[in-house]
């Protein structure tokens, strides 16, 4: 199955500018615990529920605080073309939780989340995924080399693009 089969079309994308209010806000309408953040037409990073609190709200932000002050920069992705056994080894690997889609010209078209793509691999157990994710680096290799068993395809890792600001 095909990453642009099982992607949510709707993306949030804030502005670095701005505060982490409106990020929450954006969460809250979209019912998703990540906002893209992007300027000038380019995706720069992202900001998650996760990030508001650690970042946020546990070093003293206050509402009206800049999204630029604590999200992630960077950004991982995937393909709408790829397979969804691709995309869940690309999580893995980069030990995030949900990837934005683009398609080949580089344009955002979606995003794909793990749990979207757990209960859809036939031959993988979705709790695997999912623990695979929670595991701390020093044994995550451990736990990807547990899932590859009974993948036949070997698959590289999404190429990731770090977006450095205007």
């Amino acid at each position: 199955m095909k990453v642009s089969e099982l992607m949510t079309r709707d993306v949030r994308i804030a502005t670095p500018a701005q505060t982490l209010q409106e990020a929450a806000i954006m969460m809250s309408e979209a019912e998703s615990g990540l906002v893209l953040v992007g300027e000038n037409d380019r995706l720069l990073g992202t900001i998650t529920d996760r990030d508001l609190a650690v970042r946020g709200i546990a070093k003293g932000c206050d509402a009206e605080t800049e999204i630029r002050d604590i999200m992630s920069d960077g950004i991982r992705y995937c393909y709408e073309d790829d397979e969804l056994r691709q995309a869940a080894r690309s999580m893995i690997s980069h030990e995030v939780r949900r990837l934005p889609v683009l398609d080949r010209d580089k344009r955002l078209v979606g995003i794909v989340s793990m749990g979207d793509i757990a209960g859809k691999l036939k031959d993988v157990d979705a709790s695997d995924l999912l623990r695979a994710l929670s595991t701390p680096l020093n044994r995550l290799m451990d736990a990807e080399t547990e899932l590859d068993e009974g993948i036949e395809e070997t698959f590289p890792a999404s190429d990731p693009v770090s977006v450095a600001r205007p």
